[in-house]
């Protein structure tokens, strides 16, 4: 096996599987850092049970579902409290569009079978598909899962969306800011040589600390120019791309493992490059 990541400084922005991960990066000649950006996401049951009785009371004519783990959450959720047959009732007698394999197996399995569907798992892959609907004056429900979508909600208000309600059954507890902050620091010093983001969470907390910080313009260059940002997938690829990052790595194999193997193999023939021309 190659060494592509020999003499590299890699930083790992997740926080699970962080050991393997590690291990891969050293085997593939790197050294392993660990800044964890994904924070804590939390079932959010006392939080989200006013939207979700909001929905079963005044319904919607699109319910949008983001996550399978959302689908079920809410599932359980209405059942504890008492509702679920007209949740279900609700869902049935909306127009149901979702995003993500795992959401519409979730939607299946309650016998819901959605009219619109992403063609790549992203959220600008769902608003291509939902381009065209007419949406004037109609109500829109979003699921989403521990964040806003600020990008979808105002796809929606730019179709004449009446009203918007957002349902987020997980929230976010954003990372320790010693943490951001530090690795702020190493990717502006050129510290570090890549960031391997595995969630889009991370991505936006990251984001959303440097902004605070006024650094995100610095980041954004120094990924343009000296660091290289990594996706474990496209919707990570996508949180990239919504922040401004437009040069970055993403496996196509939508896993952590493939990713730091992908990562190796950048590197092993960046060098050979160079090779090629001394």
């Amino acid at each position: 096996m190659s060494k592509g990541l020999s003499g590299k400084r890699i930083v790992i922005g997740g926080s699970r599987k962080t050991e393997e991960m590690s291990t891969l990066i050293e085997k593939q000649g790197g050294t392993p850092i660990v800044r964890p950006l994904q924070g804590t996401v939390f079932k959010a049951e006392k939080e989200v049970e006013p939207d979700l009785r909001k929905f079963v009371d005044e319904g919607s004519d699109w319910t949008v579902f983001t996550t399978g783990a959302g689908v079920q959450t809410l599932l359980d959720l209405a059942e504890k409290i008492g509702i679920q047959e007209k949740f279900l009732h609700r869902i049935r007698t909306t127009s149901v569009a979702a995003r993500g394999y795992k959401t519409i197996a979730a939607l299946k399995k309650i016998g819901i079978q959605p009219v619109v569907v992403d063609e790549d798992g992203t959220t600008r892959g769902l608003m291509r598909a939902l381009q065209g609907t007419d949406f004037s004056g109609k109500k829109v429900t979003i699921q989403l899962h521990g964040e806003k979508a600020p990008r979808l909600k105002k796809f929606f208000q730019d179709q004449g969306v009446s009203d918007i309600l957002e349902i987020l059954p997980y929230q976010h507890i954003p990372p320790k800011r010693e943490t951001v902050d530090t690795l702020c620091q190493e990717i502006l010093q050129h510290d570090v040589d890549a960031v391997c983001f595995t969630s889009a969470i991370q991505v936006h907390s990251f984001f959303s600390f440097a902004k605070s910080q006024r650094l995100d313009e610095e980041l954004v260059r120094a990924f343009r120019n000296t660091v290289l940002p990594v996706a474990v997938g496209k919707v990570t690829a996508e949180a990239l791309q919504e922040e401004g990052i437009d040069r970055y790595l993403v496996p196509e194999n939508e896993r952590m493992g493939a990713m730091i193997i992908e990562l190796s193999r950048y590197y092993q023939q960046q060098s050979e490059k160079v090779e090629d021309n001394v």
